[in-house]
């Protein structure tokens, strides 16, 4: 019996369910329950009637999934999986930045850590956060973060004028301009795919803006595509390009680089392995844990951004 296969007797016998996000690696996802982008990995662990849940993301997603399961064990196989954009955004000094804007509400990626989310009045995902920040009152200030990027787009997108936080994806923030504009002069025809965490250098090119969910449906939705000449060009983390070519395998995606010709993986993502998958699981190991008063505070954005989405 090879590892796979092991993985999935013990999710069997353990009553254990795996949820992989887009951007790990391809085995992860082939092995994986589910698979879906951040909004879709708190919707599923909300419903799911599973034990014992195995994310395999980064440390933030864990935790959202045990503060919205507080009765299910929540493991991860790779706990020193981190996040750029969450690290950005320490509770202190969230909390103090609502202490200097009493009249704002607060609006918090989905990136963030618990203690963040406690200190938040309703939590965002890139599948939401338009449609979240356009059910907002108009005249209600508004602090945003930790994603300038995300934030930015929202603002040019509703006309608003949301305080941002100064934090970003160090995978987002690094695609490289130079790079998009020559990949479409070879691919004219491509059209351009892109994750508005990009900076808005990336975002002026793109034909789609989207969620790594919202960029794989158009690809699906628009495959094959004379117009596109079954090519896309897609700027964001390229762990999203083994669903889209198994979704769409007559289809070419390029994937833009990183300035400098740099790497466009998430290291933190790519931290998830079988083997310490299949570790976690048969130790029960890596378990996650939120505290209480933290947990309280911190389910209530969460529940409004399910209600709102």
């Amino acid at each position: 019996m090879n590892i796979v296969e092991q993985i999935r007797q013990l999710c069997q016998e353990k009553n254990a369910i795996i949820m992989a996000h887009y951007y790990q690696r391809p085995e992860i996802q082939d092995v994986a329950d589910f698979v879906g982008d951040s909004l879709a990995l708190a919707q599923q662990a909300a419903k799911t009637d599973a034990d014992i849940i195995v994310m395999c993301g980064v440390h933030f997603m864990a935790e959202t999934a045990k503060i919205l399961c507080p009765d299910k064990k929540v493991l991860i196989p790779a706990p020193e999986a981190g996040c750029s954009l969450a690290d950005s955004c320490k509770a202190t000094d969230l909390a103090a930045w609502k202490v200097a804007h009493p009249d704002h509400m607060v609006v918090s990626y989905v990136n963030t850590s618990a203690a963040v989310k406690a200190l938040t009045d309703v939590v965002v995902t890139s599948s939401n956060a338009l449609k979240i920040v356009k059910q907002l009152p108009e005249d209600q200030p508004i602090l945003f973060g930790p994603d300038q990027n995300l934030g930015g787009y929202i603002n040019r997108m509703t006309g608003r004028k949301m305080d941002l936080w100064n934090g970003g994806c160090h995978v987002h923030a690094r695609f490289s301009e130079e790079a998009l504009l020559q990949l479409k002069e070879q691919y004219p025809n491509a059209k351009v795919l892109a994750h508005p965490e990009c900076k808005q250098s990336i975002l002026q090119h793109a034909d789609v803006i989207g969620s790594t969910q919202a960029l794989l449906n158009y690809a699906i939705a628009n495959s094959p595509s004379p117009i596109a000449n079954n090519q896309f060009i897609v700027a964001t983390e390229s762990g999203i390009l083994h669903e889209m070519q198994k979704a769409c395998p007559e289809v070419e995606f390029i994937a833009v680089p990183a300035e400098g010709g740099g790497c466009n993986e998430c290291e933190y993502m790519r931290m998830c392995t079988l083997q310490n998958l299949y570790d976690c699981l048969q130790n029960e190991s890596n378990e996650i844990h939120v505290d209480e008063s933290i947990a309280k505070d911190a389910i209530r954005p969460i529940q409004r951004m399910l209600e709102m989405s």
